[in-house]
């Protein structure tokens, strides 16, 4: 990591790295600094080893803490395959798989091709990037809340409540509530076991937001071993800053619509350094969102079927902002009281829509889930 993000070569061999190694990593740092500072005890290592290769969530979380999973073995619930519980799961799972196979993959066609096309230096327009980034900006969403429904939906089969790694992040208003909803067992992670040992906010305001820094800092190099994805830290380290500030020394309070908006504009601002492969071509596609490239470059020239990406995009505004998330849709319909009818004529629409996903997978394959490069 130390080489790729000074960009010296010792010429020592390419290290293959498990699929998401961070995340049980974390997951297992965390049981044994409890253990260190007194916080549990060492259990069986039975459980140890189950808490460790649960394979639903293995690969790209949530970061399950020992202390959410290890009391549930002992449950009533465990493995005990309840039909409610399979049928929350399969609920759940199904729902996730749609978002990850319908939508980002799909979602994934048309931000690939802005990248690409900044790659091979094919000027953009304004137009051309801000569509790229927004598919991005739903790729990325559908495609890790996706992953993590389907592990909490096999989790549920299995008897067990796996903690939410998604609450519906594109509607915060502002960047302090985005980082409580998106990817939240990583940001409980790193308040636990970085902030709060640093720290925290004891200290004073500027050690206060000297810790914020870091943490945020660290929590960009987890992505990737590039300096974009510091950078792309550091960015959301000064937007929580000059969040915390405003809420700390301002009186005004911004509409709720329009704070909602910024905070996604400044989301999607930061995911091109996340998503770019280096700083020029992320600055090319800066430039060409800010409306700094060549004039009169309006048609969507790099996007032949453009039709289906603004429809894709349109879906996805719908369901982000305007509908339940699958969290929400699988506890309505845990408690709704329904008729056997509409028990089946649901049942019927799911299995279509699991057949879908699984027929496109069959065909046309699916890619890899962003975050197992994490």
């Amino acid at each position: 990591m130390i080489f790729a993000v000074s960009g010296v070569h010792a010429g020592l061999p390419a290290i293959l790295l498990p699929l998401g190694i961070s995340f049980f990593t974390f997951q297992q740092i965390a049981y044994l600094v409890d253990i260190y500072q007194g916080k549990t005890r060492s259990g069986s290592l039975l459980n140890y080893v189950f808490l460790i290769s649960f394979f639903p969530q293995l690969i790209a979380g949530p970061i399950v803490h020992h202390s959410e999973l290890i009391p549930q073995l002992g449950g009533n619930r465990f493995a005990r395959f309840r039909p409610e519980d399979i049928a929350a799961g399969v609920i759940l799972f199904s729902i996730g798989l749609a978002k990850k196979v319908l939508l980002a993959d799909n979602l994934a066609v048309y931000a690939d091709r802005l990248f690409l096309a900044q790659s091979m230096a094919v000027e953009t327009s304004m137009i051309e990037a801000w569509l790229g980034m927004l598919c991005y900006t739903f790729q990325i969403y559908f495609d890790f809340s996706g992953y993590s429904d389907m592990a909490l939906g096999l989790g549920l089969v299995f008897g067990l409540t796996l903690p939410v790694n998604f609450w519906s992040p594109y509607k915060a208003t502002n960047i302090i509530d985005f980082w409580k909803r998106w990817n939240m067992t990583l940001s409980t992670f790193l308040r636990d076991y970085l902030y709060f040992p640093l720290g925290g906010n004891r200290s004073g305001p500027v050690r206060r937001y000297a810790n914020l820094w870091i943490v945020m800092l660290l929590g960009g190099l987890w992505h990737g071993a590039g300096w974009q994805f510091v950078f792309w830290g550091a960015l959301h380290g000064f937007y929580l800053t000059v969040a915390h500030l405003w809420f700390r020394h301002s009186r005004l309070r911004v509409p709720v619509l329009i704070s909602t908006i910024l905070t996604f504009i400044g989301v999607v601002f930061a995911w091109v350094f996340f998503r770019a492969e280096n700083f020029a071509q992320a600055g090319a596609i800066v430039r060409a969102m800010t409306a700094q490239t060549a004039p009169g470059i309006w048609e969507l020239a790099i996007y032949e079927t453009a039709d289906l990406g603004i429809a894709l995009l349109a879906v996805s505004v719908a369901l982000v902002w305007f509908m339940p998330n699958a969290l929400q849709i699988t506890e309505r319909l845990k408690t709704a009281t329904v008729s056997t009818r509409s028990s089946m004529a649901f049942a019927g629409v799911l299995g279509s829509l699991s057949a879908v996903c699984l027929f496109k997978v069959y065909v046309s394959g699916s890619n890899a889930f962003i975050y197992f490069q994490f």
